[in-house]
């Protein structure tokens, strides 16, 4: 087997000397909303290529190491006064896995706990190589049956913020309090 990184022979799918080279994320902060902000782990333009494994048989492996190099390290210096709960935005099984749910299952901590096919659209429409217009034209609409609850949101990438908008909206007319969103990578860095 080949790393998907480097191309070199590997016995695993990224290789230690590639999974070092991720060891150091660049944490981003990109503000949403007044006061309401998403954190990103990397620049979409650094793991591009392993953000699309999602697409492939593969995609479950990768999405774990790096929520492993990232995801589970905020989740062991993560503090808050109680229980918060992360959500991963629609755990849809279009693929054999949802990459979500893999990350919302790293955030697993005194602090957090996961929990699943919370945040389901009932709009299922492809948002990739569509423009803003488009995402605002075409909305996922959520729903949702949680309520009463402090809320991490998760997904795998932003790109202009509206479905991270859309899905925080839909919890908060639950009467969920939404904290904050938590994604592997931004596009916007």
């Amino acid at each position: 087997m080949k790393c998907l990184s480097c191309e070199q022979l590997s016995f695993k799918i990224i290789c230690n000397k590639c999974r070092q080279n991720l060891l150091t994320p660049s944490f981003h902060k990109r503000e949403l909303k007044k006061d309401f902000y998403n954190y990103s782990f990397y620049s979409f333009s650094e793991i591009e290529y392993l953000i699309t494994s999602k697409y492939y048989f593969h995609g479950d492996k990768v999405f774990n190491i790096l929520a492993k190099l990232s995801f589970k390290k905020f989740a062991k210096n993560f503090e808050f006064e109680e229980l918060v709960y992360s959500i991963g935005i629609d755990e849809h099984t279009r693929h054999k896995f949802s990459q979500t749910a893999i990350l919302s299952r790293h955030l697993k901590s005194k602090n957090i706990k996961p929990i699943y096919n919370q945040l389901k659209a009932t709009n299922i429409v492809k948002y990739a190589g569509h423009d803003l217009e488009y995402r605002q034209k075409n909305k996922r609409k959520f729903k949702t049956s949680l309520s009463n609850k402090k809320i991490i949101l998760v997904d795998d990438l932003i790109t202009t913020g509206t479905t991270i908008l859309e899905a925080k909206k839909a919890l908060e007319k639950k009467n969920n309090e939404v904290l904050f969103s938590l994604t592997l990578a931004d596009a916007k860095f």
